[in-house]
C-alpha cells in the first residue's frame, strides 16, 4: 500500500487545525509523525489522519479579534484597533468576529471579556485575535492564556512590543484604583488622607500630561 507522507503545514491544513496544534499534540500524546526526514522534519501519513477524530479543531470553533480601550477620549485607537484585526484575520482568510470593550485594564467584568471567556469555556473559540497582550488585561493576561492553552485555543498577539498608549492608559487604570480607595478613605473624615490622595492624584496628573 503506497503510502503519501506530507509536511506538517499539509497535514494540519487536512486536519483543519495549526501546525503548533499538531506539535502540540506531540508533546501530549496524542498524535505523533509518521517519520522525520535527516533534517528532523515531521512527515504524516495522510491516509492514516482521520479528521473524525479531532472534531474540536480550531477550524470547528470561530476565531475571536478582541480590541480594548480605557475610556471615551480613546474611541478613535478602538476603532483604529478594530481595522487592524480584521484586516489582519481577512489577510489570513480566517472566517472570524471582533469583541470590543471601552473599559479599564485592571476590569474584569467588561462584558466583551466575559462573552469572550464563557465561549472559550464552552469550546466555542479555537483562535484568539489581540493587538497587545494588555488588550486583555493589565493585570492577569497570563491566566487568560493558560485557559486557552487548557483549551486548545490557539493565541495571536499581533504586537509584541510595548502598547503606544500603555503609558495613557497605566495612569487611567491607577486614578480609576484611587477613586475606589478614595470612597473608603474620605468615609473616615481623615484630612491626613483627604491630602495624602490628593497629593497622590496631582502626580499622576502631572505625569501623564
Amino acid at each position: 500500500m503506497n503510502r503519501k507522507l506530507v509536511g506538517i503545514r499539509e497535514a494540519a491544513e487536512y486536519l483543519g487545525v495549526t501546525p503548533s496544534t499538531l506539535r502540540r499534540w506531540e508533546r501530549d500524546g496524542k498524535l505523533f509523525p509518521d517519520e522525520r526526514t535527516a533534517g528532523g522534519y515531521r512527515r504524516y501519513d495522510l491516509a492514516r489522519l482521520r479528521p473524525d477524530l479531532f472534531p474540536r479543531s480550531v477550524a470547528a470553533r470561530k476565531t475571536i479579534a478582541y480590541a480594548r480601550v480605557s475610556s471615551h477620549d480613546q474611541r478613535d485607537d478602538l476603532e483604529r484597533q478594530k481595522q487592524v484585526l480584521e484586516l489582519y484575520c481577512a489577510r489570513q482568510g480566517w472566517t472570524f468576529e471582533v469583541v470590543a470593550d471601552l473599559g479599564s485594564g485592571m476590569n474584569y467584568h467588561k462584558k466583551g471579556l466575559k462573552r469572550l471567556l464563557n465561549d472559550i469555556l464552552a469550546d466555542r473559540v479555537g483562535r484568539l485575535v489581540v493587538t497587545h497582550q494588555d488588550r486583555l488585561l493589565r493585570v492577569g493576561a497570563e491566566l487568560v492564556f493558560a485557559i486557552c492553552e487548557a483549551k486548545q485555543v490557539e493565541v495571536v498577539i499581533l504586537n509584541q512590543g510595548e502598547d503606544t498608549t500603555f503609558e495613557e492608559e497605566l495612569a487611567q487604570d491607577v486614578r480609576e484604583i484611587i477613586t475606589v480607595f478614595s470612597a473608603r478613605l474620605y468615609g473616615s473624615r481623615s484630612r491626613k488622607n483627604q491630602k495624602l490622595l490628593d497629593g497622590v492624584k496631582r502626580a499622576i496628573e502631572e505625569a501623564s500630561s
